[in-house]
């Protein structure tokens, strides 16, 4: 099945993003501008792209493995979502990163920022109920005791 995502470029100096290999399962997003991140903040990075999600399914922006070691910066929620209806003229996706270095870093424009994955997802109705399961696992650190 050939699943289309229609994709609007701001810059189009700047190429559209691609999986850089047939196993790849996010395509790379890149900078739109050089973006100065001072140390121990929160910026965002344009991304040069506006994605209408495809019904059924949102996209999941995250960051590259390589982006905390080398730039020293992560996004601060941890991964962002793209919904279904955030596609309008305005709505460029915007890659938000903390510094946790103790220096400035630079983001160049151009460069490799955040990987998107599109997931399949299901929106499912709420059943409500006055007991759960008797059976509670606990959490934080409950799969521990299972070993």
């Amino acid at each position: 099945m050939d699943l289309k995502a229609r994709i609007k470029r701001i810059d189009k100096d700047l190429p559209l993003p691609v999986y850089e290999t047939d196993g790849s399962v996010g395509f790379d997003i890149i900078a739109r501008e050089t973006t100065q991140v001072p140390s121990k903040e929160i910026k965002l990075i344009p991304g040069n792209i506006i994605v209408e999600v495809p019904k059924g399914y949102m996209l999941m922006v995250a960051s590259r493995s390589s982006t905390p070691k080398k730039k020293g910066l992560t996004p601060p929620h941890g991964l962002g979502i793209i919904d279904h209806d955030y596609c309008g003229e305005q709505d460029e996706i915007k890659i938000q990163v903390y510094n946790f270095t103790n220096d400035s870093v630079i983001v160049e424009r151009g460069e490799k920022i955040a990987q998107g994955v599109f997931i399949k997802i299901d929106k499912l109705s709420w059943e409500e109920v006055d007991s759960m399961s008797e059976n509670s696992r606990g959490g934080f650190g409950s799969t521990d005791k299972l070993n």
